[in-house]
């Protein structure tokens, strides 16, 4: 793949000759006036834009979102951006996977697929802005008590996610605030996997006004049920057979759902009972075949406030969520798949299940 600079956009271009009239049509952004000046192009020609940000290390999951804005859109944005105010001081930025080859290589084999259906949208942009692009005043900090310019959603960004990670939402609500003004899309693309996230930027978005719609796609999963995470990569063959555990759980959780339980206690105590029953048989095994985990939540939340619930209001539905945090590999064995990094990453895995309304 070549690249031609043109006035702050690359032009994506291939060496091979196109095939069946395909032409690659994605311009690369690192700048914010050149993204603008297209943008504003569009809108002239009455088009529309589904923006799909990201942080990179694609996945099914985000092409699924790629697909379904160029649904609904005539042009299709993603933003490739590792935004560092979302990582705490003890966090893993540093090895936070970066496959811009790779990503550019999936996203022109969507856009490819997208032309040879002739009636969908097109990826017509990329942009990959520098962390000066991005905080153009201070240098971002990751530090609860940091100076800078912030978007502060509570007391949604303090729960869940939050209370582990407490400067996640505020990176995420400011990132994602950055770019929906500089993109200015009529719709924005999330997946339910974060579903944290997707209540968050709902609120945000319905607080501050801002003039775009959010969308939500499907978790995209394993065949076992594992959820497609960028950081699935970390876990290498052993952590990545035991992850499951967090999808089991709510499973179990959303049995008793359907059989017709609705209070906190008689839904969450098989999922508890699962987590605790495999976390002491991993205690059991010897380090060398052992994935040791924790757990950090196992929640019943209100969808609108994901305050936690006693019981399932019938007409509202539930939220069932969780996090686990799968520890650094243990007495690694010659030839073993350790994933990236080596095993010595902690990884941190969320899933979620909707509890839809049963009544009206």
């Amino acid at each position: 793949m070549a690249a031609r600079l043109l006035t702050g956009v690359r032009r994506l271009s291939t060496s091979a000759p196109a095939k069946h009239g395909f032409a690659p049509s994605m311009k690369i952004f690192r700048d914010v006036p050149p993204l603008r000046g297209y943008r504003r192009h569009l809108l002239r020609e009455s088009r529309s834009v589904g923006l799909v940000p990201t942080m990179g290390a694609l996945h099914e999951g985000h092409l699924s979102l790629v697909r379904q804005a160029a649904h609904e859109n005539t042009d299709v944005f993603v933003s490739i951006y590792v935004n560092p105010t979302q990582f705490g001081v003890s966090e893993d930025f540093g090895s936070y996977p970066k496959t811009w080859d790779a990503d550019l290589k999936k996203l022109e084999v969507v856009d490819r697929e997208l032309a040879s259906t002739g009636g969908a949208g097109r990826i017509s942009a990329v942009f990959t802005p520098t962390t000066t692009v991005m905080y153009p005043t201070l240098p971002p900090t990751s530090e609860v008590d940091g100076k800078g310019s912030f978007v502060i959603i509570t007391p949604l960004g303090e729960m869940l996610e939050g209370a582990s990670r407490p400067v996640f939402f505020r990176g995420v609500a400011t990132v994602c605030m950055k770019l929906f003004n500089i993109v200015t899309p009529e719709r924005v693309y999330f997946g339910q996997k974060d579903v944290q996230q997707t209540v968050l930027i709902r609120r945000m978005v319905k607080d501050f006004h801002l003039d775009t719609e959010v969308r939500i796609g499907p978790t995209k999963r394993e065949e076992d049920g594992l959820a497609l995470s960028s950081r699935n990569i970390y876990l290498g063959t052993r952590r990545r057979a035991v992850a499951t555990i967090l999808s089991q759980s709510l499973l179990r959780a959303e049995e008793q759902f359907k059989k017709g339980k609705r209070s906190r206690a008689d839904i969450l105590w098989p999922a508890n009972d699962l987590a605790l029953q495999t976390a002491m048989h991993q205690e059991e095994l010897p380090p060398s075949q052992r994935a040791r985990f924790e757990v950090d939540y196992i929640s019943l939340a209100d969808p609108d406030t994901l305050e936690e619930v006693d019981a399932v209001d019938e007409r509202k539905g539930a939220v069932l969520s969780g996090a686990i945090k799968m520890q650094p590999l243990e007495d690694p064995q010659h030839g073993e798949d350790r994933g990236i990094g080596g095993g010595e990453t902690a990884v941190r895995l969320i899933d979620n299940i909707i509890l839809h309304p049963t009544t009206t």
